[in-house]
C-alpha cells in the first residue's frame, strides 16, 4: 500500500519548492502547505483568517482526540482545503509517534505547515486556551466551594461517569493494540508491574519501548503499529516532507525550546528548594511530559497515584473529579493535570494568597506540559519521514500501546475502587503491595450510578457528554434523597 501510494503522489522535493521552504523556516514565518494529493489544496490562507478558524477549533474541541482530529480534518481538509488529503495524515502519522497530546502536535503541526513557526505557535497556543480558561475558572470553583451540597452531589455522579469512561479505553485501546500473543502478555505484565508491584510509569515505558524496540530488530513482526487515535486512514502513503534544515538550526531551535521549557522549573528549585511545592509540581510535570505515550489516560494512572499517595495534594474523589471536568471541557483531556497542580499550589501557597498561589501552580503545570509538544514539532517535524519510516521504532512505540493498556486498567481499578468503596487500605502479600477495599464500606448508589453509565456507553453508545451530564444530576438526586 505504501509503495502504490508513494509512486500516485508528486513528490515536491524540488529546487524551487526546497527554496522555498528553506526562506520561509529562515524567516519562521512561511512555511507552505504543499499541493501534494488528488484534492489541489486552495491557496494558503492569511494569517488572520487561520487565527479564527485556530480559536474556532480550539472552542469546539470536545470528544477526545479522536473527535478532535475529526474535527481537523472536516476543517482543514473537506471544508477550506488548506491542506492536502495525504499531507495531513502524514502530519498525524509523525504526532501519533510522540508523547504528549497528539491532536494539539497536529495542530501544532498544520499551523507550522500554514505559516511556519509563528503560524505553529498560535494553532498551539489556541487550540488549548479555551479548554485552559475553563479549567482554570472550575478549577478555583471547586476549590472554594467543592464541600457545598450542591457541588457535591454534582461530582457524586461524575465520578461514577468518569469510571465507566475509563473502562471504554481500556476496551477501545486493548481492540486496537493487543493483536498478537506477545502484545497480550505485556498488556497484564504492565498491570501487575504498577498494581502490585508499583513500578513507575516511565520504567514501564522505556522497558516495553525497549521490548519492541529489540524485537522489530530481530525481526519479528509482533508489534506493528496500529492506527492511533480513531484514524484508521492515517496507513496511507507517505508524501513530501521540506527539505531538512540542518544540524545547526535544528540543534538552535532544540536548545531554545528545552530552555524555555525548564527554565522556570529549575529557577524555582534553586530558589524554593526541591520540597517547595512549586519545584515540585514543575519537576514532577515535566517527567510527565516525556512519557504520556498512549493518551491521558495512560500517565493518569501514575499521576493519580503519586498526587494522591506520595505528595498528598489531593484525594482519590477529587482526581475523578478533576477527570469529570476535564471530559466537559474542550481541549486535550490532559488539561486534568492543570487541576492537579491548582489544588496543589492552593493547599500549600505558602506566603501566597491561596487562590494566587493556585493560579501560579495552574500556569506552572500547564507550561511544563505543552510547552515540550512545540519542542518535539519544531525540532521533529523537518525530519518526520525518518522518524516515520523506522520500522524499530514503530514497533517500540506499538509495544508501549500494548502496556499502556495494562497501564490504563490500573487506572480503572484504582478509580472503582474508591468510587464504589468508602474505605480502600493498602496492604503488604509478600512481595506485593495491594490496594483493597473494605467490602462493609460498599456505596450501594455509587454502584448504581457506576452501573447505569456503563450500560448508557456500551449498550445504548451515549456520547460522553450526555453520560456526564446524565450522571451528574442522578448524583445530585441520589444526594439529596439519600
Amino acid at each position: 500500500m505504501q509503495a502504490i501510494a508513494a509512486a500516485a503522489v508528486t513528490r515536491v522535493g524540488t529546487t524551487a519548492a526546497t527554496k522555498r521552504w528553506c526562506m520561509a523556516d529562515a524567516m519562521g514565518t512561511d512555511g507552505a502547505a504543499g499541493t501534494g494529493g488528488a484534492m489541489g489544496a486552495a491557496a494558503r490562507p492569511r494569517l488572520g483568517e487561520a487565527v479564527g478558524v485556530w480559536g474556532r477549533i480550539g472552542l469546539l474541541s470536545f470528544g477526545g482526540p479522536a473527535g478532535q482530529i475529526a474535527l481537523m480534518h472536516r476543517m482543514l481538509v473537506d471544508e477550506r482545503r488548506w491542506i492536502s488529503e495525504p499531507r495531513f495524515l502524514h502530519a498525524l502519522n509523525f504526532c501519533m509517534l510522540l508523547p504528549g497530546p497528539e491532536a494539539q502536535q497536529l495542530a501544532t503541526y498544520v499551523g507550522w505547515l500554514l505559516h511556519g513557526v509563528r503560524g505553529g505557535l498560535i494553532a498551539g497556543v489556541l487550540f488549548v486556551l479555551p479548554g485552559a480558561v475553563a479549567m482554570l475558572a472550575l478549577s478555583a470553583a471547586y476549590a472554594l466551594y467543592g464541600e457545598t451540597p450542591l457541588v457535591a452531589g454534582l461530582f457524586f455522579g461524575l465520578k461514577a461517569a468518569v469510571l465507566a469512561i475509563v473502562v471504554q479505553a481500556v476496551v477501545r485501546i486493548g481492540a486496537r493494540a493487543l493483536k498478537s500473543g506477545p502484545a497480550r502478555l505485556l498488556a497484564p505484565a504492565a498491570f501487575l508491574a504498577i498494581f502490585a508491584l508499583h513500578v513507575p510509569f516511565p520504567v514501564i515505558v522505556l522497558a516495553a519501548g525497549a521490548i519492541g524496540y529489540l524485537a522489530t530488530r530481530a525481526g519479528s513482526d509482533a508489534f506493528k503499529a496500529a492506527p492511533h487515535g480513531g484514524a484508521a486512514a492515517a496507513t496511507d502513503g507517505p508524501v513530501a516532507d521540506p527539505p531538512a534544515p540542518g544540524w545547526r538550526r535544528s540543534l538552535a531551535t532544540a536548545v531554545a525550546w528545552l530552555g524555555l521549557w525548564l527554565a522556570p522549573t529549575l529557577l524555582l528549585l534553586a530558589l524554593l528548594g526541591p520540597e517547595n511545592v512549586f519545584g515540585r509540581i514543575g519537576a514532577f510535570f515535566s517527567v510527565m511530559a516525556v512519557v504520556t505515550f498512549g493518551g491521558a489516560y495512560a500517565v493518569l494512572a501514575y499521576v493519580a497515584q503519586a498526587a494522591v499517595s506520595t505528595y498528598g495534594w489531593l484525594g482519590a474523589g477529587e482526581m475523578l473529579d478533576g477527570l469529570g471536568l476535564a471530559e466537559t471541557t474542550p481541549g486535550p483531556l490532559i488539561l486534568v493535570l492543570q487541576f492537579v497542580g491548582f489544588l496543589a499550589a492552593f493547599r500549600d501557597p505558602g506566603p501566597l494568597a491561596p487562590l494566587a498561589a493556585g493560579v501560579l501552580g495552574a500556569g506552572l503545570t500547564l507550561w511544563v506540559t505543552f510547552v515540550p509538544s512545540f519542542l518535539w514539532i519544531f525540532v521533529g517535524a523537518p525530519y518526520v519521514e525518518r522518524v516515520r519510516n523506522n520500522a524499530a521504532l514503530s514497533g517500540a512505540l506499538a509495544a508501549v500501546t500494548a502496556a499502556v493498556v495494562g497501564v490504563i486498567l490500573n487506572l480503572a481499578v484504582w478509580f472503582g475502587l474508591h468510587v464504589v468503596f468508602r474505605t480502600v487500605e493498602r496492604v503488604a502479600v509478600g512481595p506485593l503491595t495491594l490496594d483493597l477495599p473494605d467490602p462493609s464500606s460498599l456505596d450501594p448508589a455509587a454502584l448504581v450510578l457506576a452501573l447505569a453509565a456503563g450500560v448508557a456507553i456500551f449498550r445504548f453508545r451515549l456520547g460522553v457528554v450526555p453520560v456526564l451530564a446524565g450522571c451528574a444530576v442522578a448524583g445530585l438526586a441520589l444526594q439529596t434523597l439519600l
